[in-house]
């Protein structure tokens, strides 16, 4: 199976954190990573609501990860909590800055829509920091349409996460 992981973080050092996670990742029991996008840079944002606000922080680095897997949708999502638990996130309360954020965005062609877990995630199209890194990696997850509709949205392509690989595994 093909899952789509966003990657964020806007505390503490979220640089090493992001290539900690993406290095991570491949580590993930059934596993493999297949690609990784660019780093960007975004202010953080608020889309909960329908409506686009500021949130409190500062600018969060994002990516996105493709990854092969023969882990269940719901044994992925305690995976990638348990790697945020390591990387000391902590959730004080909805949309706090965070050390380490690891999302279900796709899970192959699967729709899932329990009290734990939602997929396809339920806000990834109206977040440039999710769309623009997915369609990097996987531009048949995304449609112009949805680009288009995030446009507005400030964000910045700052080169490859893991040092000497240009957006790939």
């Amino acid at each position: 199976m093909t899952a789509y992981v966003a990657l964020g973080a806007n505390l503490g050092d979220a640089l090493a954190a992001l290539r900690w996670a993406a290095q991570a990742l491949a580590g993930l029991p059934l596993s493999r990573v297949l690609r990784v996008s660019s780093l960007y840079k975004t202010a953080p944002l608020d889309t909960d609501s329908g409506v686009e606000v500021a949130a409190p922080g500062s600018d969060y680095l994002n990516a996105v990860a493709a990854l092969h897997t023969g882990l269940s949708a719901p044994a992925l999502l305690d995976a990638l909590q348990a790697l945020e638990l390591q990387a000391g996130r902590q959730r004080p309360y909805r949309n706090a800055p965070r050390t380490l954020d690891l999302d279900v965005l796709l899970y192959g062609s699967a729709r899932i829509d329990s009290g734990r877990l939602s997929v396809p995630h339920p806000r990834m199209a109206q977040r440039a920091f999710v769309l623009v890194p997915l369609a990097e990696i996987a531009p048949q997850q995304v449609s112009a349409a949805q680009l288009a509709a995030v446009a507005h949205q400030a964000i910045e392509r700052l080169g490859a996460l893991q040092p000497g690989r240009a957006g790939a595994d």
